[in-house]
């Protein structure tokens, strides 16, 4: 990656880095004992930054340009090596190139599901991933913070980081939402901003920036995904008879045309008594004319015979009579006792449901008695 070169022998050295890893955030310019010298021509290109360490402390951050590392343009390495008297030997410090471009289209999801409260459906358990951006825009707190020492620091070794803290924020910014699972979908760019706003802060403690990030997808448990498509396809149906009916043909379609297979056949050989009865009885499904029916079909099975309906339950009745009860007697009873002059029509009577004894020809049932005995013959 990195080209070191003399020119004119050994009095200059050209230190610069060209990248084509697309994934190196850090790369440390390698010289044998760290030493460069005095003079050196420094080249930081655009995307680029370079940070200078001396003995192990950070000295400066250059921008992209070309640099003579002398001590009229190093103020800082002035300071720290006394170079006031025009030292011009080599001097022991390292370089790092800190890449400053967008890396983009990285990938980020939940590992577990999330529990969140839907207004509609209660608890649920969702999943979501997409992509997201991230940059260095202080290459300086990067390296002391993230990097430290090694001379080749990827992408990979902060993602992993970076994951987890999107994760984070993405479930605490879900949970508190408040928007309907039905309606996520329509809010991903909403979503997504706000969770790039909260993880901002933690970010930039590590010298980081997310440009952007993307919610592609935020789905339910396949189980609930499931009882969704049916409840979808109930709506689209309508007519939950009709739909019954369309999937029981569509079944013995299919088995019917599964070669060698008794349950095809005998599925067939329903279908087509069920077209025969539904030719003869039209139903929703269209009728047809008697001209043009079959001149034979299948006669209608005749539905079974309702069974006849429990006898009524016959009253008994008590007859008051002297203080005392008598009975229970029935109607025929009673009867018998009218025709004998034993039961008249102020006699007192009750039944079970009857509220207090009343004369017996102001009870319907019995006052019929009464109204069948000869009138009193005549001279009496």
């Amino acid at each position: 990656m990195g080209i070191f070169d003399f020119l004119t022998g050994e009095f200059i050295d050209v230190i610069h880095w060209v990248d084509d890893t697309r994934d190196t955030l850090v790369w440390r310019f390698e010289r044998e004992g760290h030493e460069i010298k005095y003079g050196a021509k420094l080249t930081v290109r655009e995307g680029q930054s370079a940070v200078f360490v001396h003995e192990g402390q950070l000295a400066d951050v250059f921008t992209p340009g070309l640099y003579m590392l002398e001590t009229n343009n190093m103020p800082v390495m002035t300071t720290l090596q006394h170079w006031d008297h025009g030292f011009k030997s080599p001097f022991k410090s390292e370089i790092y190139y800190v890449n400053t471009t967008r890396f983009a289209d990285l990938k980020w999801g939940t590992k577990n599901p999330i529990m969140a409260r839907d207004p509609e459906f209660g608890p649920v358990r969702l999943r979501a991933y997409g992509t997201y951006a991230i940059r260095v825009v202080d290459p300086a707190r990067f390296l002391t913070e993230i990097v430290g020492t090694d001379g080749e620091f990827t992408m990979d070794e902060i993602s992993f980081q970076i994951r987890n803290i999107i994760v984070q924020e993405f479930s605490r910014v879900i949970a508190g939402s408040g928007i309907p699972v039905l309606d996520m979908a329509a809010n991903t760019a909403d979503l997504g901003k706000l969770v790039a706003a909260e993880i901002s802060g933690t970010l930039a403690e590590y010298g980081l920036s997310m440009p952007e990030l993307y919610i592609e997808n935020i789905s339910l448990p396949p189980a609930v995904e499931e009882a969704m498509d049916k409840r979808t396809s109930m709506g689209i149906v309508g007519d939950l008879g009709k739909y019954t009916q369309f999937s029981a043909a569509e079944a013995m379609t299919a088995a019917a045309q599964t070669p060698n297979s008794g349950m095809g056949a005998g599925m067939g050989m329903g279908m087509g008594m069920a077209m025969a009865q539904q030719m003869a009885n039209p139903g929703p499904w269209g009728s047809r004319s008697a001209a043009q029916a079959p001149a034979q079909s299948a006669p209608a099975p005749q539905a079974a015979a309702a069974p006849p309906p429990p006898p009524p339950v016959e009253h008994v009745w008590h007859v008051a009579e002297n203080g005392e009860t008598k009975g229970p007697f029935s109607k025929a009873a009673l009867g018998r006792m009218a025709s004998g002059g034993e039961l008249t029509r102020e006699s007192y009577v009750w039944t079970a449901g009857q509220d207090g004894w009343k004369y017996a020809e102001d009870v319907p049932e019995l006052a019929q008695l009464f109204t069948i005995l000869p009138p009193p013959p005549p001279g009496a």
